[in-house]
């Protein structure tokens, strides 16, 4: 472990475990249990150009100080075996979110399943680590086409709550039925929009004394855009659009990365932690403007020079996010909006 010691985060550079193997929990979220930090996401180890793999499981990480993180192996591991199960690898599993059933001491965990109709999966375990069973599959909630989501459990009532995004629609608040494994059917929507690049996904949701809190990207697959972050005072909303939370970066693309998930430090009285993913680390932020503008320009129904929404230079069509970066930084407040600031370098010990 000496040899790979960390000793501050580095966002956007290579993050290596005590094995010195990069570290693979993509999409990912931290949960601390009695004393721990466990890290788990999207294991892309096997996801390279023209591989035909999308995932091999979901991956877990520990750490006691967030730099240093020992790989527990995969908790969800991939059927390669059983091409009709949600888990086989070529099917695009997403962003795991696993909460956490005080009541039962259970551990349930939603798989967004990308295809035709964007579904869900749901499993459960008697521990963080597995081993994990599925309970439902070929989840539409509320009969939607569901995409990328957040799940939040109230810390004081227990009550669990659902934010995804209704396919190239509108952003959903769904309320969790007891055991957190399906919808109850109540729910709202929010921040409609008209088409791709400017419908909101990727919800991450955080609170702060008694504001909630949404950080949102557009939709435009791995190509970063810029986010945007929203307040409210309730779960439901209503929600007031705060705007664009990366003052610094001029390229529009959230410094070339999409937030998945925010944690707060347990130990810290003000410390919020907003994690993202550095799908394409070569990719220069001209393309990716390019690729919004023309995505724009075709789902809006506008003529352009004929080219595709989604043209992009070789390899990126289909690309390698096995070598994916994170970008996690502190969340700066001014008042009620959140900033994030770029850092070359940061550590937790000098946030109070």
């Amino acid at each position: 472990m000496s040899d790979h010691l960390q000793r501050c985060i580095r966002p956007g550079q290579p993050w290596l475990d005590t094995k010195g193997e990069r570290i693979q929990a993509h999409g990912g979220s931290i949960l601390h249990l009695d004393g721990t930090f466990y890290w788990y996401g999207e294991n892309k180890e096997k996801t390279v150009t023209g591989s035909g793999i999308w995932h091999w499981g979901i991956r877990c990480y520990a750490s006691k100080d967030l730099y240093n993180w020992e790989d527990r192996g995969l908790i969800i591991p991939p059927r390669p075996d059983d091409p009709d199960s949600p888990l086989h690898p070529a099917r695009q599993v997403d962003r795991p979110h696993i909460v956490h059933d005080r009541r039962t001491g259970r551990f349930v965990c939603w798989l967004k399943i990308m295809g035709e109709v964007q579904e869900s999966t749901v499993l459960v375990a008697d521990a963080l680590e597995g081993p994990y069973r599925i309970v439902r599959t070929g989840l539409r909630p509320l009969g939607m086409s569901a995409g990328d989501f957040d799940l939040v459990v109230d810390p004081d009532d227990g009550r669990g709550y659902y934010y995804f995004e209704r396919v190239h629609s509108e952003l959903v608040c769904a309320d969790l039925t007891a055991d957190y494994t399906d919808v109850s059917g109540s729910y709202s929507t929010h921040f409609p929009h008209p088409h791709p690049p400017y419908v909101r996904e990727a919800p991450a949701y955080f609170r702060r004394g008694d504001k909630h809190y949404l950080f949102t990207s557009g939709t435009s697959g791995y190509f970063p855009n810029p986010s945007e972050v929203a307040v409210a005072g309730t779960y439901h909303g209503p929600w007031t659009v705060l705007g664009d939370p990366h003052p610094g970066d001029a390229t529009g693309t959230s410094y070339r990365s999409q937030i998945s998930s925010v944690f707060k430090h347990p130990h810290k009285q003000d410390l919020y932690i907003a994690l993202a993913d550095r799908w394409l680390p070569d990719l220069p932020a001209e393309v990716s403007a390019k690729v919004l503008d023309r995505m724009a320009a075709m789902y809006g129904g506008a003529q352009d020079d004929g080219a595709s929404a989604a043209e992009a230079p070789p390899g990126l069509l289909e690309p390698s996010t096995a070598v994916a970066d994170y970008v996690w930084l502190p969340i700066r407040f001014d008042g009620d909006m959140p900033y994030l600031d770029w850092h070359d370098e940061w550590r937790i010990e000098d946030f109070g």
